[in-house]
């Protein structure tokens, strides 16, 4: 793994990785930069969780950051924890071939009058996970905090396609408000923009 190009960071919450575990990991993720130039940042969390249907499984989130601020986050589930790497790599690496077919061959998108044009509806939108008897109820289960940085809405839209998510927050590079942009049902992009009132 070349230390200089690709700063590894691996967290295990609940438990010691081996080092055959860190090696394999190591190993794996350091191909990325075959699909991606410049991989500054892969932040791995591992935890084992037992899970009602699946008994005790092994689940990998592995966010990567590229040049110019590019993020990519994938996570899987598998008994074993090799398997659970191997499953989040291969994810990954459809991500990238993803974002970068549409960023060189179709050419950057463009915002046009506040709106966003040329936009790609999410073809693999991941089905939502069933939800237990004791989780009936809403409530918050997890906090994310993340760093904004100015872009423009195009940018924002290949953001989101890479994240998997159905909605992004982002600062305005020329307002310099937050923006939400969020997926339609209909598989176009809407845009929210906040006023603040007095």
């Amino acid at each position: 793994m070349q230390e200089a190009c690709m700063n590894l960071i691996v967290n295990s919450r609940n438990g010691k990785l081996s080092d055959r575990q860190r090696q394999h990991i190591e190993q794996k993720l350091s191909r990325l930069d075959r699909y991606l130039d410049r991989i500054d940042k892969v932040t791995v969390e591992h935890m084992e969780e037992m899970r009602r249907n699946e008994g005790n499984v092994h689940r990998v989130q592995v966010t990567v950051v590229g040049d110019h601020g590019v993020l990519v986050r994938a996570e899987r589930r598998a008994p074993e924890l090799y398997a659970a790497i191997d499953e989040v790599y291969d994810t990954l690496q459809r991500q990238i071939e993803r974002y970068k077919d549409k960023h060189w061959r179709r050419g950057r998108l463009r915002r046009q009058g506040g709106q966003i044009v040329e936009a790609l509806p999410e073809m693999n939108a991941a089905a939502p996970a069933p939800i237990d008897e004791e989780e009936q109820r809403p409530r918050i289960v997890r906090t994310k905090e993340f760093q904004v940085k100015p872009m423009y809405s195009d940018e924002a839209v290949e953001q989101m396609e890479l994240l998997g998510h159905s909605f992004f927050i982002f600062q305005d590079a020329d307002t310099g408000k937050l923006n939400v942009l969020y997926r339609r049902q209909d598989g176009n992009y809407g845009l929210i923009v906040p006023e603040v009132t007095d």
